[in-house]
C-alpha cells in the first residue's frame, strides 16, 4: 500500500491519500480522542503522541499536531493508517455516521433562493478546492448580507484562513451575489 502525503496551507496539518476511498458520503472532524471513538481509524491516528486532530475526507485523511515535528510523527501516522487499511477494520465505528448536513442552520426564509446559489457555489467550486487542501466548508446561515461558513480539518485555525475567506470566498461570492457583504467563519 502506498500512501502519498501533501502539505497544506496550515503547518499544524498533513495530508495523506491512501489511494482508497476514506469516507464515501460526508465528512468526520474529530478534535479528540473522545470524538475518536465514532472511527477505528481515528482511534489508531489519535494514539500517536502529538495527533490532536483527524479529519476524514472522501479519499484524505488529515492529520493535526500539537507538537512535535513532521519528520518524526509522520512514520507512526503512515504505518497507522496502513494498518488500519491492511487489517480491513472499517473507518467508522458500528453505529457511526459522517457529518453530512451540519444541523442548526439559520437564514430568513425570504433568502432561500440565495442561499441555495451560496450553497450551490459552496459544493460545486468551494468546497472543492478547500478539499484539495485537506479540508472542508460548510454553511452554516446567512443573514443581513453576511454569510457564515464553518471551517474543518486543516482550514481549521489556519493561518490562511482569514484570508481563504475574505479574499477568495467572499469575493467569488460577491461577485455572483451582489446581496452579500461578508464572509464569518463561526
Amino acid at each position: 500500500m502506498f500512501i502519498q502525503t501533501e502539505a497544506t496551507p496550515n503547518p499544524a496539518t498533513l495530508k495523506f491519500l491512501p489511494g482508497r476511498a476514506v469516507m464515501p458520503d460526508g465528512t468526520l472532524d474529530l478534535r479528540d480522542l473522545t470524538d475518536a471513538e465514532r472511527s477505528p481509524l481515528a482511534q489508531r491516528l489519535f494514539g500517536v503522541t502529538g495527533v490532536s486532530g483527524v479529519f476524514l475526507g472522501s479519499d484524505f485523511i488529515t492529520v493535526t499536531k500539537s507538537d512535535g515535528e513532521w519528520q518524526h510523527l509522520k512514520p507512526a501516522i503512515l504505518g497507522a493508517i496502513m494498518e488500519h487499511f491492511m487489517s480491513g477494520a472499517p473507518v467508522l465505528a458500528a453505529g457511526s455516521a459522517a457529518d453530512v448536513i451540519e444541523e442548526g442552520e439559520f437564514f430568513d426564509p425570504a433568502d432561500a433562493e440565495t442561499v441555495e446559489t451560496i450553497k450551490d457555489l459552496l459544493e460545486t467550486r468551494i468546497r472543492p478546492a478547500v478539499a484539495g487542501d485537506g479540508g472542508d466548508i460548510t454553511f452554516r446561515g446567512y443573514r443581513d448580507g453576511t454569510v457564515y461558513l464553518a471551517m474543518k480539518g486543516s482550514c481549521s485555525g489556519c493561518p490562511s484562513s482569514t484570508a481563504t475567506l475574505k479574499h477568495g470566498i467572499q469575493n467569488l461570492l460577491r461577485h455572483f451575489l451582489p446581496d452579500v457583504r461578508e464572509v464569518e467563519a463561526v
